[in-house]
Parts: C-alpha cells; sequence; structure tokens
C-alpha cells in the first residue's frame, strides 16, 4: 500500500546553544521525526559543530542512536574512551551507552543522526509504564561500534543496536542513471551527499533534489531516484513494527 514521501532541504538550520550540557554552539535541523513515520523511532536529524565545538557526554538510557559523519574530524568518546572519526565513518551507540562528540579538525564537523527507539522501550509505553532509566541501563554500558562507510558499501547496525535500523548504505548513481528503493515492509531514508536529480514514489511526481536534501518514505511507499548529473547518496532502511499511534503498536 503506498504510503507517502517527505523531502527535506537543510535550508537555514537552528542554532542550538549548551547541547547535552557543552557550552558553545550547535547548528541543528529536524529532517523528520516520528510523528511523520511509521516506525518505532525517533527521528533523522543534521547538526553541525565549529572546530573546537562539542556535542556533550550523554547516556542513551531510552533511544540507541546513529552517527554518520558527514564533512570534518572529530574524536568521539564512547563509553568514556576515546575514537578519531571522520567523514563516511558511521558511529553506532547502543541502548544504555554514552558518548560525545569533539570537533578536532579544522573545518566544521557536520553529521547525521538517526535516533531509534527499541522493543524494551515499545514494550514499556504498551504496557502503561513510566519510563525509569536507571532501571533501563544496562550493566555493563551498553553495546558500541565504529564502521567505515566506503563508496558502494554497506554497514548492518546489528548486533550493536537492536531496534528497526537494519542497514546504511552508500550509492553512487551514474548521469541518466536511477536508483530504487523497495518499500514493501520497510521506510527509507536518503541524504544526498552530492550532485543532483530527482525523486519520484508511487504517488508523488518526480521533484527535484540536491546535495542536502533528505528523502523520507514512509511504510509501503517504494523510492526512484535518478542523476541528472553524478550523485553519491546514503540511505537507511528501516523494517518497523507497524504502529496505530505514537508510543503502541499492532
Amino acid at each position: 500500500m503506498p504510503g507517502e514521501l517527505s523531502i527535506a532541504s537543510l535550508g537555514c538550520p537552528s542554532e542550538v546553544h549548551g547541547v547535552h550540557g557543552a557550552a558553545g554552539r550547535t547548528q541543528w535541523h529536524s529532517i523528520v521525526n516520528g510523528h511523520g513515520l511509521t516506525g518505532t523511532y525517533e527521528a533523522v536529524e543534521w547538526a553541525c559543530v565549529p572546530v573546537g565545538g562539542l556535542s556533550g557526554e550523554h547516556r542513551h538510557s531510552r533511544t540507541e542512536e546513529v552517527y554518520l559523519v558527514l564533512s570534518g574530524s572529530g574524536l568521539m568518546t564512547l563509553n568514556g574512551e576515546p575514537h578519531p572519526v571522520r567523514a563516511r565513518d558511521v558511529v553506532l551507540t547502543g541502548l544504555g551507552a554514552t558518548h560525545s562528540l569533539r570537533n578536532v579538525g579544522e573545518t566544521d564537523l557536520a553529521w547525521l543522526t538517526i535516533e531509534i527507539t527499541t522493543a524494551r522501550t515499545v514494550e514499556l509505553a504498551n504496557a502503561g509504564k513510566e519510563w525509569n532509566p536507571m532501571a533501563a541501563n544496562p550493566e555493563p554500558p551498553g553495546l558500541t561500534s565504529i564502521v567505515r562507510l566506503d563508496k558502494g558499501g554497506k554497514v548492518d547496525p546489528r548486533p550493536t543496536l537492536e531496534g528497526a535500523l537494519r542497514e546504511i548504505s552508500r550509492h553512487t548513481v551514474e548521469p541518466g542513471m536511477s536508483i530504487h528503493f523497495d518499500g514493501d515492509g520497510a521506510e527509507h531514508v536518503v541524504f544526498v551527499l552530492g550532485g543532483c536529480g530527482y525523486a519520484s514514489s508511487e504517488s508523488v511526481a518526480a521533484l527535484p533534489i540536491s546535495a542536502g536534501t533528505a528523502v523520507t518514505t514512509s511504510l509501503g511507499e517504494s523510492l526512484q531516484v535518478g542523476a541528472d548529473d553524478e550523485m553519491e547518496l546514503v540511505s537507511a532502511v528501516f523494517r518497523p513494527v507497524h504502529r496505530g499511534s505514537r508510543g503502541t503498536t499492532r
């Protein structure tokens, strides 16, 4: 059954100060949130910190999270251990883990964030129970990993993550060619890293897209992305538990 297609451009991002208790400024833009998605996940966002900037350390007691570094270089601290990261690194932070990200490079550090609610979170919501972060934090701290997303490569987030996210992929589409994303039992988020072209679906005619554009499909909506000139894309595919309303499953 066809669903919905959402196209978002970074446009003019918001400026947020003191993210997760850190001093300084972060640019932030919400690409899509859980109200526009069927799956059991929270949001897809873009963020950027200047040279020396920091997204402060925090624990993921309710959600798991993916950072896809788009540009720049940084120092990612996972469960207290520092790790260098650079463009096209994928950082997976499991439920109960802690992380922070500092820009240690000479240019802005930008990344995509995918925040996913886990089955354990959804079960508590369905049961009408209040969330207790201390009770939810696993011991030892949650799993983490960093994976390189090379051109044409794929990342399977499991077993680090346990939610609806099934695959993160990087694609190159040659001029005049297209790529198909099957909507059967899946939702997709596609972010244009470079180039320009179009996006179309079963219910939406071709719409122009270019670098900095994100295309999101809801459950059941297949997507076609075609290139006018060479395009570089990154995509995330979710196979969600279907929800009747936010916080409930059926």
